[in-house]
């Protein structure tokens, strides 16, 4: 058996081409472009590039990009003035503060100080507690894209036995929620699981964000299962993820790739709740099910 490839560029594509009709029809109506605010504190060249990136994609969507640009030295009192003030324009439908931060800033002071309705990364308390509780709110960025992945390859994932591999807030948590909220059985393991093969060997959905180069072992696997490989580390022979591909890739069903799987997927879905954010805080309605 070969694995299916789980083409995520093909998928962020139509995504971004979605958001860019609605984001044409919002001009029209309201008056203006949705726009997405990201802030950038330091130089870290990784963050550089991120946020280089999602501007490129918030323009060619056609909505408005505010980049704020810091210095390494801006306080912490600063940058809140900066996020308070980006919460009361009504040219910002979202905000993303780009982590990490400087150490001297608290990433938790800055992130919950982002009004909860333009907190397109959905990193907010409140957020999060809209998501465990089947609440509408943003979630984050990348299990958003991982579910809708899984639910183009399966379709229905009610009754399916799913195992997400990792329990960060960013990805872990809102991803083992959101395969809760659609009738999945969920196991939400981790690098310290007890016998995480023999769990990962009766699921039939596995999500690997461990953050561990090649972490999953293809025989760890249930034949025909689909995989999704959220990670992304830099070793000698270039970008792996955290399955190992080749050999997963003989016996999963499915199986997105690194590069080209997961990370096209999170930056269409900012583009995806910059857009809805936009009609929320405009009051223009969007149809259930748009987008």
């Amino acid at each position: 058996m070969t694995a299916r490839i789980i083409d995520g560029k093909a998928a962020a594509a139509r995504l971004r081409e979605r958001v860019s009709e609605l984001a044409a029809s919002f001009w029209t109506s309201a008056g203006r472009q949705a726009g997405l605010a990201v802030v950038l504190v330091g130089d870290d060249p990784a963050s550089n590039v991120y946020v280089r990136s999602k501007g490129k994609a918030t323009i060619a969507a056609g909505m408005a990009s505010f980049e704020h640009r810091l210095p390494e030295s801006t306080t912490e009192d600063e940058l809140i003035a900066l996020v308070d003030a980006l919460n009361e324009s009504e040219a910002v439908d979202g905000i993303l503060v780009q982590l990490p931060l400087p150490a001297h800033i608290r990433e938790a002071a800055v992130l919950t100080r982002i009004s909860p309705d333009k907190d397109v990364d959905g990193f907010h308390p409140v957020n999060a507690g809209r998501l465990a509780t089947g609440l509408h709110g943003f979630v984050p960025c990348t299990p958003l894209g991982c579910l809708m992945l899984l639910e183009q390859e399966l379709g229905d994932l009610a009754g399916l036995d799913a195992v997400v591999i990792g329990r960060s807030n960013i990805v872990g948590k809102p991803m083992a929620a959101l395969l809760t909220a659609r009738s999945a059985t969920v196991t939400l393991a981790h690098s310290k699981t007890r016998d995480l093969s023999g769990h990962v060997r009766r699921a039939d959905i596995v999500v690997a964000a461990v953050g561990r180069p090649r972490f999953v072992k293809g025989e760890w696997l249930k034949p025909g299962a689909t995989v999704i490989d959220v990670g992304i580390n830099r070793t000698p022979e270039g970008l792996v993820g955290d399955v190992d591909f080749d050999g997963a890739a003989s016996i999963a069903g499915a199986i997105t790739p690194v590069p080209g799987g997961v990370g096209p997927m999170t930056i269409a879905c900012l583009l995806r709740n910059t857009i809805v954010a936009a009609h929320r805080n405009a009051g223009v309605p969007l149809e259930k099910g748009a987008i």
